[in-house]
């Protein structure tokens, strides 16, 4: 069992196949970004295969791929394969926006991803185009019809709260998700970046207790590593998490950790000191090594975030990071 210095259990990689996205969501990326990761330092399947086989062998049972975009990396699948074979792994998963997910589903599934993220902020058009710069909800909306004709375990909507949301748009994903079998989880805006502290903060709280007061809902769990707390309607029919770092952050309890594309493993969203794998993996070391830098890493996990302290702190954008 893989503890940290201060005794949580760290059980959860969130790894990063691609800094590259299809949209440029205006709290994610900021206009006109280009100052993507070479791909020649990408850390390429073999080497990705390797590293995630040693953290299993340690303890890291969860594995979520993410970006970016992560199904812009060509043959994602094939990566998906290799690491759901790896012993120890017991669970991987994708996060997506959706927008390539109709034509991966059933190729995914059969390489044994077993949930799936899917970002989507609203179900207005005019509101998704302007959030992610792109007229693109139809093909969201299409590649969740084609996953959920493939039987994932769990698919999950992330609908990140902005200040200009109103009840209407909240409450039209709710029926929306409760009609298809989807988990909804709402989101309070993080302060990664620039784009992030521009987007603005909405406490989650309120939201909550108004939900909780019009739909019925009572506690509930839905399978996954992650930090949300749900509730949901005593027929199971709306399934719905709330993910609050910043109003009740969850610091106490993180079990996770995330690689970027180009091998740096970062301890905690809202610091910037990283741990880097690349440079290991490439210089000829063995399995050891590998699991020793890695112990070594998390004695270094904070005791928590500082987005309300030090929102500035935290420069690189999301994308660069993995979700």
């Amino acid at each position: 069992m893989l503890e940290d210095g201060l005794g949580r259990r760290v059980e959860y990689l969130r790894l990063s196949v691609t800094d590259r996205c299809d949209l440029r969501c205006s709290y994610c990326m900021p206009p006109g970004f280009k100052d993507y990761e070479e791909p020649g330092n990408w850390l390429n399947f073999d080497e990705l295969e390797r590293l995630v086989a040693v953290l299993a062998g340690l303890g890291v049972k969860r594995i979520r791929m993410t970006g970016g975009e992560p199904l812009l990396r060509r043959n994602l699948p094939e990566l998906a394969q290799r690491l759901a074979r790896l012993p120890g792994v017991e669970d991987l998963s994708l996060s997506t926006n959706g927008t390539r997910l109709k034509q991966n589903a059933a190729a995914l599934r059969a390489a044994g991803v077993t949930r799936l993220n899917v970002s989507l902020d609203s179900l207005d058009p005019e509101r998704v185009h302007k959030i992610t710069g792109r007229d693109v909800l139809p093909q969201i909306l299409d590649g969740l019809e084609a996953a959920r004709a493939q039987s994932f375990q769990v698919i999950k909507i992330n609908m990140v709260v902005l200040p200009e949301v109103r009840d209407g748009d909240i409450d039209a994903m709710v029926e929306y998700c409760g009609a298809r079998g989807f988990v909804l989880r709402f989101i309070e805006m993080m302060p990664v970046g620039d784009t992030g502290r521009r987007a603005g903060y909405v406490d989650l709280r309120p939201l909550r207790e108004r939900l909780r007061s019009r739909f019925g809902l009572v506690d509930g769990m839905v399978p996954g590593g992650g930090p949300a707390r749900y509730l949901m309607s005593p027929d199971g029919c709306h399934r719905l998490g709330f993910i609050t770092p910043i109003s009740q952050h969850f610091c106490e309890t993180c079990n996770r950790v995330r690689l970027s594309v180009e091998g740096m493993l970062y301890l905690c969203l809202g610091q910037e000191d990283a741990v880097d794998f690349r440079e290991l993996l490439r210089s000829g070391c063995d399995d050891e090594q590998i699991a020793a830098r890695f112990r070594a890493a998390l004695q270094a996990k904070p005791a928590r975030h500082e987005f309300r302290e030090r929102p500035e702190r935290v420069v690189r954008f999301m994308s660069s990071t993995g979700g």
